[in-house]
């Protein structure tokens, strides 16, 4: 017998992380192509806002990376620390708003994956998480941004599903746009988890509100936060070396967002 409820997904983290950890080499390369590539120094250092689990933060740090993460979820931070503790590594991870922090030491790039950012429900909150990023960023480093635009023209997907599984846990993920308001810049999405095990069987739903980003939009956010340049995007199939354009019909895509060196202008680099 299935047993089914409402419950806050990001509160299972073993679930999630079975989800979204099991498909983590293609992120992993990628990003670290894009520190050797668009860096202007050194990556040793790293930082995830809104890190949740740490499914990637342990591989980095299996890498040689020094890593850190916030996240408000105080279930899913618990889970990374833990991780980290038990493969060796300090437990970096701490429970903070990815829309206001400050790191102790500086760090060489940073990166949110999979639409983390949208879940800030404000231009206002969204502009003081850029310049929190900015704040901890090097001089030169990099901050790599994820995240699905609202297209304009053409159609959007509006359903994704996931399976994985790990010995004797399954887990299939389900998500869809259950609504969107333009006008509010609101999109509730659906998900779900169905979890298999050999005694049990779990049907959990949860509805989560993302804000939403035309291309335009963003174009905007960014250009007030001049601390940060765009050097480079990219889409989901994280291949380095096909960037891409985005246009009204764009949906998926990495930010490449680099700090600007100090003394540089961003006011002329803009061409403002």
């Amino acid at each position: 017998m299935t047993e089914t409820f409402a419950a806050h997904l990001y509160d299972f983290p073993k679930y999630y992380d079975l989800v979204y950890g099991s498909d983590w080499k293609a992120e992993f390369d990628f990003l670290r192509a894009c520190f050797k590539q668009h860096a202007r120094r050194p990556v040793r250092r790293l930082f995830e806002p809104a890190c949740g689990t740490g499914r990637l933060l342990i591989k980095f740090a299996h890498a040689g990376y020094r890593v850190a993460g916030n996240d408000l979820n105080a279930k899913a931070v618990a889970y990374c620390n833990a991780r980290l503790r038990r493969h060796g590594f300090p437990a970096t991870a701490f429970v903070g708003d990815m829309a206001d922090f400050r790191v102790r030491k500086k760090c060489d790039a940073a990166y949110c994956p999979i639409n983390g950012f949208r879940h800030l429900m404000s231009d206002r909150a969204a502009e003081s998480h850029l310049r929190s990023v900015a704040r901890a960023l090097a001089s030169g480093g990099l901050y790599l941004l994820c995240l699905h635009l609202t297209p304009t023209v053409g159609e959007r997907v509006n359903e994704e599903a996931w399976p994985a599984r790990r010995g004797n846990l399954a887990v299939v993920s389900s998500m869809w746009s259950e609504s969107i308001d333009m006008r509010k810049r609101n999109e509730v999405i659906g998900m779900t988890f169905d979890v298999y095990t050999p005694t049990r069987r779990l049907h959990i739903t949860d509805f989560m509100n993302y804000r939403t980003y035309t291309a335009r939009q963003m174009s905007r956010l960014l250009a007030r936060v001049p601390e940060l340049e765009v050097v480079a995007t990219y889409d989901f199939c994280y291949e380095i070396d096909a960037p891409i354009d985005i246009g009204p019909d764009t949906e998926d895509v990495v930010y490449v967002l680099r700090k600007r060196l100090s003394g540089k202008s961003g006011r002329r680099r803009l061409g403002l």
